[in-house]
């Protein structure tokens, strides 16, 4: 079966779990594997979004993760939950889904955290409200997971999903 990215039913049968609001996991990550993985962030509500003029995101290296409004509107995707998909480690690193969602929880609570990836998520007004899910991918290497991931969305929507700035 195709991913449609429209549902969490259809990311539970491709083996994705977790699906964890991110303010629980902002107070308890535990549950999150200590292996290298895929994620994606998703956005189930389906009321339009409410952006920010300035989010909650560290300033890694001084450098301002806050983008314009017409920014986040042009780079909103309609008719999906998909928000954010993103890797843990790969061949020569030692980076899990623990350590890099830990890390991306951190830069969005206005930590200095080399995260930057991913940083429109933190100018949503219900970011705490989004869900996290994962799938740990202990032999295949996440980068091309990811790449896949964001291949298939990009053949379905005609764009990457709202926060991948970058393939």
């Amino acid at each position: 079966m195709a991913l449609t990215f429209k549902n969490v039913d259809e990311l539970k049968q491709e083996g994705f779990i977790g699906f964890k609001k991110m303010a629980d996991l902002f107070n308890d990550s535990s549950s999150i594997p200590k292996t290298r993985g895929v994620y994606m962030v998703l956005r189930t509500s389906t009321e339009s979004p409410k952006f920010l003029k300035t989010g909650s995101g560290g300033h890694f290296k001084g450098k301002d993760p806050n983008v314009s409004i017409s920014i986040l509107n042009s780079n909103w995707v309609e008719d999906t939950i998909v928000v954010y998909i993103g890797k843990a480690g790969s061949e020569g690193s030692s980076a899990t889904l623990h350590s890099r969602l830990n890390q991306y929880f951190k830069f969005g609570q206005g930590k200095n955290i080399g995260h930057y990836g991913g940083r429109l998520i933190w100018q949503l007004g219900d970011s705490k409200d989004l869900i996290v899910c994962w799938k740990a991918l202990p032999k295949d290497d996440p980068r091309n997971v990811e790449s896949g991931l964001i291949r298939d969305f990009v053949s379905i929507y005609s764009a990457r999903p709202f926060a991948n700035l970058a393939d």
